[in-house]
């Protein structure tokens, strides 16, 4: 038995094979029960807790740390046998590619954690999901080239004069792409600072539309003909945005004019008419109403009120049911509107 156990074979005795598996089993076992037992444990625990770091931690040890025990139990079941040099070259090589791919996933798994959480306490819709994808993207790329470029240095590859010549590329590059740029680093600021988000009514000089998406390049808005108008992002945050959706109230201001043949009863009464009828309206509050001037064919009153809410189809149905009140009210009290006339007088005399 013993002779067997000491037979060689690849420079490596039986029983040091026997040992290497041994090491092999019992390490994967270990490994095993603690993602089974303990660490399935750990997330029950997490799930009844109220912060997220600690989701956080166990998300990305599940994702990392579990596969850098698995590769770390099958390293030191070779390590007690007698390797030949281009076998532990290869499998340094292997080591590093897979630690490497393992702590990007990890990385990422955090970054994208933290961006889903920042979505949710900024309390952002469905755009800013879109939007968070177009975040996504950029990072994973930056953070896999980042990587790629760690990786090729591990391995020994002289990176040094790539890395110099795309540094030297890359301010070529910047200062041909000024405006591109621009807008990438404007998109975050959007993405961010959310002076708007998808869905808001917006107003923009003399252009106005909803916002239907928001890319790193261009954000598009649908206007109200239906026609899609295209702003670069840097357009927007350098211009001033009327964002209509951050609107709490709507202040309204409408006027009347009634013909100089009005009664004093009639023009005292005409301000209780119009508030009488504005806070029968619902969502509507009144804020005043006055007998402001003498026009040139009028008596000209000036009404003030508020609607809640951005809604604009809700504020012109207030609007329409106002008017046709008051125009009800008007003609139950014989009061008329004004219209533009003029009035010829003439002299007999003259004639």
């Amino acid at each position: 038995m013993q002779e067997i156990l000491d037979k060689t074979i690849f420079n490596n005795s039986i029983l040091e094979y026997l040992s290497s598996l041994a090491t092999f089993i019992g390490g994967m076992a270990g490994v095993y029960i603690c993602n089974k037992y303990i660490l399935k444990k750990l997330k029950r625990w997490a799930g009844e807790t109220a912060t997220t770091i600690d989701d956080l931690v166990l998300k990305v040890a599940e994702r990392s740390l579990i596969p850098v025990l698995f590769l770390g139990v099958f390293y030191a079941s070779l390590y007690s046998l007698t390797l030949s040099e281009q076998f532990e070259q290869g499998f340094r090589t292997v080591a590093i590619i897979l630690v490497t791919i393992i702590l990007v996933r990890a990385l990422l798994s955090g970054v994208n954690f933290a961006l889903e959480l920042y979505i949710r306490k900024s309390a952002a819709e469905s755009g800013g999901e879109r939007q968070l994808k177009g975040i996504r993207s950029v990072l994973n790329f930056v953070i896999w080239a980042l990587a790629l470029v760690f990786l090729l240095d591990n391995l020994g590859f002289k990176i040094s004069a790539v890395v110099a010549g795309l540094g030297i590329g890359g301010i070529a590059v910047a200062l041909a792409a000024q405006a591109v740029l621009g807008d990438f680093f404007s998109y975050f600021v959007i993405f961010f600072d959310k002076p708007f988000e998808i869905g808001d009514f917006i107003v923009v000089g003399d252009k106005m539309g909803v916002v239907e998406y928001i890319g790193i390049k261009t954000t598009r808005i649908c206007a109200l003909n239906g026609e899609q108008l295209v702003f670069s992002n840097t357009v927007l945050t350098n211009a001033c945005v009327q964002n209509f959706k951050k609107m709490g109230r709507r202040r309204v201001v409408f006027h009347l004019g009634l013909v100089y043949q009005t009664t004093v009863e009639q023009l005292k009464r005409v301000p209780l008419m119009v508030k009488e009828i504005v806070e029968a309206q619902e969502d509507a509050t009144f804020d005043r109403g006055h007998f402001t001037a003498y026009g040139a064919s009028s008596l000209d009153f000036e009404f003030v009120y508020y609607v809640t809410g951005p809604d604009y189809n809700k504020y012109m149905d207030i609007q329409q049911a106002i008017n046709l009140l008051i125009f009800e009210g008007f003609a139950n009290e014989k009061i008329e509107f004004a219209y533009p006339t003029q009035t010829l007088f003439i002299n007999p005399a003259a004639t």
